[in-house]
């Protein structure tokens, strides 16, 4: 702490006393100086304690004094010391009745002390607590480098939390809350989205401080169980919020809570802690990047028809991913509306759907093909999808992209499903969705989709059960829906251009009917499946 005019007082070798503004004295003492001008104001920068001898001060003018103490408190000076035994014995009654008025501490100083000797004392204790200070911050800075090196960032922040007496909280670039310390200061930063959001619009570096906190949340406090009654004070917090990232672009934001503004020392941990944690999520970063590049390469291999191989290559990154059922979607950007400039909606997107995944520990694959296009691969029905579907909400204008999904699908069909989501996307961009599912391109009936390039996603969809089927090698039901469909429903014309027995197509069409649902003999649905025939190539 700096030195403070109690301080001062107790100081054997000033043998300084006190004659006005007793109950100031623990007021920090930033500065000394002395000063004999009648208005000394404009070079004062506030928090110092001023010296006097009085020559040229009407000291025993009562309303002069008056003025003259008011326009010291109002620059903040903290304190007055009069040289006794110069140019007064005592100090006058007019200055100590107008110090006692505005409550101005008023120090009397002997003739044996020398103000220069008020000067090096104060000065001496300035330095000593800027030493104190320093040490304090690198002994911290160390802590906390140990603590993000060995045990991570929810580590980290405890040990922050410690050392500024308050509380702390980190969050990823999607605003959401990833680790906060202690456990009930999650609850108060979560309440803190909405400032967080407009510092990340922000260039970084970004920082901002907020306000006291709700009665709330001396609430979520007591509700935590502990008996630290300093938690139930954080209501009334001053929180300071800092950007993360070496870039322009946020990459994540620090936010710490405490009951007064932070000191030197606090405020060494703090950067320590903003510079740990933008070099932990910058070599996330660069993590990520190499991922997109190994999941680029594992993209390829399934889309060539090399699942084992793509499971090879991808090892456990992915989890469980490629081993059950997963959905493939292509996004693209929009033009957007004019108006200012945002963050790329790709990327917005991109960090919901991470954040989405990482919340609940899902895995996912993200592929960005070019700066406007992006392929993810997502468990089918996992917290990214429904994040994704959150997009169907909203018209492509207003999201900045357009979404195509694929239908639940395998690593063998992957070359399928990119198709899926591709019609899927296109029908997106014609129609200004920011989403749309290849499901239900394939609900209802095609008639109403002759009019646009939708029919390829229908077909797609329509026939996807039935290339399931063959894929496990279970029967060639396409090849025998064609050559039925061909010959009119020839049951013998139709047998002997495949080369087996009538019973054997028979059987298989009864499969078909099965398989889809649907009866072959409905002529909406013969007609239906010839023109899905037709529309996914080959002769029908």
């Amino acid at each position: 702490m700096p030195p403070t005019l109690a301080w001062l007082l107790q100081h054997s070798a000033l043998n300084l006393s006190v004659h006005a503004g007793e109950d100031r004295l623990r007021t920090p003492v930033r500065w000394v100086h002395a000063s004999e001008l009648a208005d000394p104001v404009p070079y004062m920068e506030g928090g110092e304690l001023l010296l006097v001898t009085a020559t040229t001060l009407a000291a025993e003018d009562r309303e002069e004094m008056r003025r003259y103490v008011r326009r010291l408190v109002d620059a903040g000076v903290v304190g007055l010391g009069f040289a006794i035994g110069v140019n007064y014995e005592a100090i006058p009654d007019a200055l100590v009745e107008a110090a006692r008025e505005a409550a101005l501490p008023l120090l009397g100083v002997p003739r044996r002390t020398p103000f220069l000797a008020i000067g090096k004392a104060v000065s001496g204790a300035l330095a000593a607590d800027q030493y104190r200070a320093v040490t304090e911050g690198f002994e911290a800075q160390r802590e906390l480098t140990r603590a993000a090196l060995t045990e991570g960032p929810a580590a980290l922040l405890a040990r922050l939390a410690a050392h500024i007496d308050g509380w702390a909280a980190l969050y990823d670039a999607s605003g959401t809350v990833v680790a906060a310390a202690p456990e009930w200061a999650a609850r108060r930063a979560a309440r803190l989205t909405a400032e967080v959001e407009r510092l990340r619009e922000r260039p970084a570096p970004a920082s901002a401080v907020v306000g006291a906190g709700s009665p709330a949340d001396a609430d979520e406090a007591a509700d935590a169980g502990t008996d630290n009654t300093d938690n139930a004070d954080n209501a009334d917090d001053r929180v300071e919020l800092q950007s993360l990232g070496t870039g322009r672009r946020v990459r994540g934001a620090l936010a710490i809570g405490t009951g007064a503004a932070l000191g030197t020392a606090e405020r060494y941990a703090v950067q320590s802690a903003i510079a740990l944690l933008t070099l932990t999520t910058e070599r996330s970063r660069a993590l990520q990047l190499a991922e997109q590049r190994l999941g680029a390469a594992v993209l390829r291999m399934l889309l060539s028809g090399q699942p084992d191989h793509a499971r090879a290559v991808a090892g456990d990154l992915y989890g469980g991913l490629l081993d059950a059922p997963f959905r493939l979607l292509i996004a693209e950007a929009v033009p957007a509306p004019p108006g200012p400039l945002a963050e790329h909606p790709l990327h917005l997107l991109t960090e919901a759907l991470e954040a989405a995944g990482a919340r609940v520990g899902e895995s996912l694959l993200v592929v960005p093909e070019s700066d406007e296009r992006l392929v993810v691969l997502a468990v089918d029905g996992g917290a990214v999808v429904t994040a994704c579907e959150g997009y169907a909400r909203r018209d492509a204008a207003e999201a900045g992209v357009a979404v195509g999904l694929s239908a639940p699908t395998g690593p063998i069909a992957t070359a399928g499903a990119y198709r899926q989501a591709e019609q899927s996307l296109t029908v997106a961009r014609r129609r200004g969705r920011a989403l749309v599912e290849h499901e239900e391109l394939a609900a209802g009936s095609i008639v109403p989709l002759l009019a646009d390039d939708a029919v390829r996603a229908f077909a797609d969809g329509m026939l996807r059960a039935l290339h399931e089927h063959d894929a496990k090698g279970r029967g060639d039901l396409v090849a025998s829906l064609r050559a039925w469909l061909s010959h009119h429903g020839q049951w013998d014309a139709a047998a002997a251009d495949l080369g087996v027995h009538r019973h054997t197509l028979r059987y298989r069409m009864r499969r078909v009917e099965e398989i889809l649902g649907r009866s072959l003999d409905d002529p909406d649905v013969r007609m239906e499946l010839w023109l899905a025939l037709k529309t996914t190539g080959g002769p029908a």
